[in-house]
């Protein structure tokens, strides 16, 4: 690229990518699609293994289904990007490195970080020892395993926002001789109009799971969980599910972060402090119109191609544009052939309009859960990959232009 050639001699400008979750892969396939024919970019994606994790489906995985196998280094396959599998140690901004697995070194010259969430098993004391996570398809996978053998019993899940209703939906239609309680601060569906509330509610009445909303976990013990008050729930198994937690790799590495370890971006999803980092997914604090966005698949895969695209009219010599999005939906499973898909509007609340049993399940499973072939399309056609709501109004910032 003509940014990268001085006095006729062409240097390699090193992209790092951090983290292969949704955003990583789509600034990975993207940016790599995008600089295939030019010799002068070199782009390689870090992660701690190979198989991508559907983190969305993660509540499958829980209850013994088998999903598709997603191999990284072919979904990359015809990209030109290199892949690193290993853990992410260190971060040295300052002399543009990464740490993978203490014992090796990688340079970079711009950095795209995108090592998510899981879930905060630090809050409270004992969930790190004593409860389960969805936190990866190995976590999951160990839970599966736990549950199928607990023969009868209950399962506590602890967290009632919606991967606590989503797994509490899968485990109980997947496990009916389990009791199945699904505790939490706020009512499930809070944040759904009252008819998709509703609806939600009595699915999960259906499906026989009992519903303690206005409750907090206090601690979590071997057999049982302690609420705010000192009432004590009997517990064969916990699944955390109530909030989630960031690596602290960026606030160690001096990079601009807010108080939950975001590093915090410009309106081009550049480190305020670090402008040669790209911060995307979870892993960023990223302001709009509306207020921060929050962690989802919808929002964080739009980030990793807008890094992309922003990196690429950098090396041309261009100035990159803002980064706009606005939400459109919000969808629950309630089992696999069951859901509520809440329609929104760009700040996240909710519109009249929602859908419910098998035309909900069918939209969630073949719009919001099925990443490859999006994948598959902007390997052939970047552009197919930068289409998504911008959010008019509701995403503006007068400060950008």
């Amino acid at each position: 690229m003509s940014a990268q050639k001085e006095a006729g001699r062409t240097t390699t400008h090193r992209v790092l990518i951090l983290g292969a979750g949704y955003a990583g892969m789509s600034a990975a396939i993207q940016l790599a699609a995008r600089v295939e024919r030019c010799e002068d970019v070199q782009v390689t994606l870090v992660n701690a293994q190979d198989r991508f994790t559907e983190r969305l489906r993660l509540h499958m995985t829980a209850t013994g289904q088998q999903l598709a196998e997603l191999n990284i280094p072919e979904l990359l396959e015809g990209t030109g990007a290199q892949f690193v599998r290993g853990w992410v140690t260190a971060v040295d901004a300052h002399a543009k490195t990464v740490r993978v697995d203490d014992d090796r070194v990688l340079h970079y010259d711009t950095l795209v970080y995108g090592l998510g969430s899981v879930a905060d098993t630090a809050a409270v004391p004992g969930a790190e020892d004593h409860a389960y996570t969805l936190s990866s398809a190995q976590d999951a996978e160990v839970l599966a395993d736990r549950l199928a053998r607990l023969g009868s019993g209950t399962a506590v899940i602890a967290g009632s926002g919606l991967t606590g209703v989503e797994a509490a939906a899968e485990i109980a239609e997947r496990h009916p001789e389990l009791n199945v309680v699904l505790l939490g601060r706020a009512e499930p569906g809070s944040a759904l109009t009252p008819k998709a509330k509703a609806y939600l509610q009595s699915a999960l009445d259906r499906l026989g799971v009992a519903v303690r909303s206005g409750v907090e976990v206090v601690k979590v013990l071997p057999g049982s969980v302690e609420l705010e008050g000192g009432e004590s729930v009997a517990a064969d198994a916990v699944l955390w599910t109530s909030g989630t937690r960031v690596s602290p790799l960026a606030a160690a590495a001096g990079l601009a972060v807010d108080e939950r370890g975001r590093i915090v971006t410009d309106t081009a999803l550049r480190s305020v402090s670090h402008p040669d980092v790209y911060a995307v997914g979870d892993a960023a604090a990223i302001r709009q119109g509306y207020g921060v966005m929050h962690g989802t698949c919808q929002g964080g895969m739009p980030t990793g191609v807008h890094a992309a695209v922003s990196i690429v009219r950098t090396l041309k010599g261009k100035q990159p544009k803002p980064f706009r999005f606005g939400y459109y939906h919000t969808p629950v499973s309630l089992g696999r052939h069951d859901a509520v898909v809440q329609f929104t509007r760009p700040d996240d609340s909710p519109r009249k309009v929602h859908l419910t049993g098998r035309k909900a399940a069918w939209y969630k499973e073949t719009v919001s859960a099925a990443p490859w072939p999006t994948f598959g399309r902007m390997k052939k056609m970047p552009a197919s990959g930068a289409f998504w709501p911008r959010g008019g109004r509701f995403t503006r910032i007068r400060s950008a232009r």
